[in-house]
């Protein structure tokens, strides 16, 4: 494994570069947004492959974030834009919800939500807010919704991707991901970690999954070097498990588990705007 590469002692690769460079530019980028918006960014963070911890070389920095308005902005009965993306730039792909947008998100147990709240790669993280934040959204997780999302991505994905002869590396992971997310849940409570080599360490056994284990460390090793657009011939082992595990999740739903209340979340929302506003005054 490179000097990039994470934890010494984890079975699967890991890497999340983030040129020096780039991150000056995402943090002035977070300012612009919070100057021309007026608006205060509690959290940001790298997803998508930097976050997974298999970006190619080549890969785009996906920078998500999570804002609060004005007090104002809540208090009107007429709807109001709660998203703001910047238009892509280069390498450069920046986009956040707002908070009250977020935490809705958060009662339907979104998985893109909850993997940004659980990325390696943190740009901004707001002290007094942020720990309360994770832990709400581990108390209304349902395993249930998670389940199905996992599962039925990682078979969409499949269906779509990896029918041919020839393809693209990523693809595998795309697959490979959302199954061993969907197993996490179907085998332990809580929300899975967005990272690939701990989900993959922590749902694999590394003596009875040691020939798969190092196909796909295989596979991330010419992935992490290949451009994003790199092609190959099948990888046998991880698609027999690919087709094992969608057998499997078609066979055993995951049984719902008791979600908390959602009265939390709102009294979150006000508490954290109210904070917010009164720290502009």
């Amino acid at each position: 494994m490179t000097a990039q590469e994470e934890k010494s002692g984890e079975l699967l690769r890991s890497a999340h570069p983030i040129d020096p460079a780039m991150r000056a530019q995402i943090m002035q980028a977070l300012r612009d947004i919070e100057a021309r918006h007026d608006v205060t960014v509690l959290f940001a963070c790298e997803s998508g492959s930097r976050g997974w911890g298999f970006a190619s070389p080549d890969s785009d920095y996906d920078v998500r974030f999570i804002y609060v308005n004005r007090l104002p902005w809540y208090l009107t009965v007429t709807p109001r834009r709660d998203v703001i993306e910047l238009p892509i730039s280069g390498e450069l792909d920046v986009n956040g919800w707002d908070l009250r947008k977020a935490l809705g998100l958060m009662r339907e147990s979104n998985p893109t939500l909850l993997e940004w709240l659980r990325s390696p790669v943190v740009y901004r993280d707001d002290a007094a807010a942020m720990p309360r934040f994770r832990a709400l959204s581990e108390a209304v997780f349902s395993n249930a919704r998670g389940w199905h999302h996992y599962a039925s991505m990682a078979k969409k994905n499949f269906r779509e991707h990896l029918q041919a002869d020839e393809v693209r590396y990523k693809k595998y992971l795309y697959v490979l991901r959302p199954l061993l997310a969907a197993r996490w849940i179907r085998t332990q409570a809580g929300v899975p970690p967005m990272r690939f080599a701990e989900l993959a360490q922590r749902t694999l056994d590394a003596v009875h999954d040691a020939a798969l284990i190092e196909e796909i460390n295989a596979l991330l090793a010419v992935k992490m070097r290949a451009g994003e657009a790199a092609t190959s011939p099948r990888w046998p082992g991880i698609h027999a498990f690919i087709e094992a595990e969608l057998a499997a999740h078609a066979a055993e739903p995951v049984t719902p588990l008791p979600q908390a209340e959602n009265a939390g979340l709102d009294a979150f929302l006000c508490e954290t705007v109210l904070r917010i506003e009164g720290g502009r005054a």
